[in-house]
């Protein structure tokens, strides 16, 4: 894996989920192993870019896999996937989701908890959740005062959950969405009880699009490519 950045360098978080041509598979061993091994390397290449790898194996129609990455620069990404998919299985590799959004001070939290802080840092949880999050215009007319009352009933929810951690990247201007929002945990169970109660609160009024949810489990891209064939 890439060395870890910290996330006052590194401004940029980004998913990309990709899926594997079934063809792929009907190559002998030796030619799967092969590009495997190269494709492996090329995401391991560089440390300015700290990537972290998901099984998305029957879990999303048409993906195998996602990246979970935090970059410097919008160039430091394209040129760390460029490479992963000019190696001999990145060819046969297609994005199918990609996600971007830019690291910064929220609004509302003004003393973040481990809940909030990086999901780039620590040991790894097992299941990594994440998706866009769009909020209406009636949101934005808001006060900010009226914004932070229901953020703080938001809050309070998600505290009661100290088994999922969190992250919230602005995509204002850089992608489809207004936020990226990332949940981390070994209990996918209790995030989604966490999701059910969230439903629940006054926020959920101004929320206008929260999907596709793209679910994966931790796993280094070694054992993704052994689970895909080769091996």
């Amino acid at each position: 894996m890439a060395a870890r950045a910290s996330m006052t360098e590194s401004r940029y978080v980004h998913a990309l989920a990709l899926g594997l041509d079934p063809a792929w598979r009907r190559q002998t061993r030796d030619e799967r192993c092969r590009s495997a091994e190269e494709f492996c390397a090329a995401l391991s290449a560089r440390s300015e870019v700290t990537t972290f790898t998901y099984s998305m194996i029957g879990l999303k129609a048409g993906v195998d896999m996602m990246l979970w990455s935090l970059a410097p620069s919008v160039e430091a990404l394209e040129e760390k996937i460029a490479a992963a998919l000019r190696t001999g299985m990145g060819t046969w590799m297609a994005p199918r989701q990609t996600f971007l959004g830019i690291i910064r001070p929220s609004q509302y939290v003004k003393r973040p908890t481990p809940q909030e802080q990086s999901l780039f840092s620590g040991e790894r949880s097992k299941y990594l959740v994440v998706y866009p999050f769009t909020k209406s215009a009636d949101w934005y007319l808001l006060s900010q005062e009226e914004r932070q009352t229901v953020m703080n009933e938001h809050m309070k929810i998600g505290h009661r959950y100290q088994q999922v951690r969190q992250l919230l990247a602005y995509s204002f201007g850089v992608d489809d969405m207004d936020f990226l929002v990332a949940y981390e945990t070994d209990d996918l169970a209790a995030f989604g009880d966490l999701v059910r109660e969230l439903r629940g609160t006054e926020s959920r009024r101004s929320t206008v699009r929260d999907t596709p949810i793209m679910t994966g489990i931790h796993r280094p891209i070694e054992a993704i490519t052994r689970l895909l064939g080769a091996e």
